[in-house]
């Protein structure tokens, strides 16, 4: 009976680390964007790249449907989710209610270690990639939101945070955000950490929100001005 139980429980954990797998599998093809937006899935082809059955795909694939990277449609199977402006839009409305609100607490609990840590993702995001916004730049950029974010030791906010920005990386990443300039970017991010270090909650709360709002309408921008484009190719 004993065998038995472990047997089971064998089988149902190399059932969720194929699933796993399958997962970080798949966000990797988000990440160097060889899954896009309304692209169908082919199950079969996505398990026979990733090396296993069908199965942990499948698992994984619903994960990410509930995470809004992926579609389900009966009897049709499973698409990456479109580009959806609303969502874009949402995403920076979170942003612009969220970040700011953590700043508080962030200078309130601000010591040696944690401006150190802070002034580490400032310097990693400065001396990254400058031509346009490249990967790299894009994930130091992310890092130093989430590190400036961390020091309010305000966990729950911080995963939606985490959350938010996951969403914009792996869709939205890459060559579908606009460039945006690199001055005025490393500017806010200079302007937000001296803000905090000097103990200005007030000032550090209103550059990192104009950031916030000035990042927002030249990307939605974009994005309305991609999407007109693509109505008007298949017209």
């Amino acid at each position: 009976m004993r065998n038995s139980v472990s047997a089971k429980s064998s089988d149902s954990q190399g059932i969720v680390d194929h699933s796993q797998r399958a997962y970080k599998g798949i966000r990797r093809m988000l990440y160097y964007k060889e899954l896009v937006p309304g692209q169908k899935i082919a199950c079969r082809e996505l398990a026979e790249r990733l090396k296993m059955s069908s199965t942990p795909v499948i698992q994984a694939l619903k994960w990410l449907e509930f995470q809004g990277f992926v579609l389900h449609e009966p009897n049709r199977g499973y698409y990456m989710e479109p580009f959806s402006l609303k969502e874009i839009e949402e995403i920076y409305e979170l942003r612009e209610l969220l970040e700011p609100s953590l700043i508080s607490e962030a200078v309130k609990r601000l010591d040696k270690g944690s401006i150190k840590q802070l002034k580490k993702a400032l310097d990693a995001h400065l001396s990254a990639g400058r031509e346009a916004y490249l990967r790299e730049r894009l994930f130091r950029n992310v890092d130093f939101h989430l590190a400036l974010a961390s020091l309010s030791e305000k966990p729950t906010q911080i995963r939606v945070l985490r959350t938010i920005f996951d969403i914009l990386v792996l869709k939205y990443g890459g060559n579908y955000l606009p460039v945006v300039s690199m001055e005025s970017v490393d500017n806010a991010h200079r302007g937000v950490f001296e803000s905090v270090v000097s103990g200005d909650a007030r000032k550090a709360k209103a550059t990192l929100s104009r950031h916030i709002s000035d990042v927002k309408k030249r990307v939605v921008k974009s994005f309305k001005k991609m999407l007109e484009e693509k109505e008007e190719s298949e017209v």
